[in-house]
């Protein structure tokens, strides 16, 4: 009963979910860095003088979760991060994990923001940021909407407009 007891334990430590603490990104070093697996680093935009930037990276406890989950935990972390400063999140930079989602490789993300002003008139049409573009880009591409030559064509256009 013991043995069980101490391979149980021992599973429960190996498979805990890893997120560090929202820090300045000139006062961090990024999780992938050095790393067995590297991860994709998307570029999402440019960073706008005078402004602080941050990094939050959030890994899965396990291979069956979705990068996908990943990916929103770390937006709603940067999201209410600048929301307390009374400011909206702007996206710079993500690294994901790319498969297979084997130990050491589990579904990982990490994003450089930061935070701005927020509009002080909502405009009436809805436009989205090249961060939430590219978002939805891959939610489409994970799920097989898209082919990843068509996500690819996509993304550079999104990735090229100013």
């Amino acid at each position: 009963m013991p043995r069980h007891l101490l391979v149980v334990c021992s599973l429960l430590v190996v498979a805990c979910a890893n997120t560090t603490p929202i820090q300045p990104s000139s006062a961090s070093k990024s999780q992938f860095e050095g790393a067995v697996f590297s991860g994709q680093a998307v570029t999402l935009d440019k960073a706008t003088p005078g402004e602080e930037s941050y990094r939050v990276f959030q890994q899965a406890a396990t291979g069956f979760v979705s990068l996908q989950s990943v990916r929103s935990g770390v937006e709603e972390l940067a999201v209410a991060h600048c929301d307390r400063k009374g400011k909206a999140m702007h996206g710079l930079a993500e690294t994901a994990a790319q498969p297979p989602y084997i130990l050491g490789n589990f579904p990982r993300v990490e994003l450089v923001f930061e935070c701005i002003a927020k509009q002080s008139a909502p405009s009436s049409t809805v436009t989205m940021g090249k961060y939430e573009r590219l978002t939805a880009l891959k939610k489409l591409l994970d799920s097989g909407a898209l082919t990843q030559q068509e996500f690819e064509r996509e993304k550079a256009k999104v990735l090229s407009e100013p």
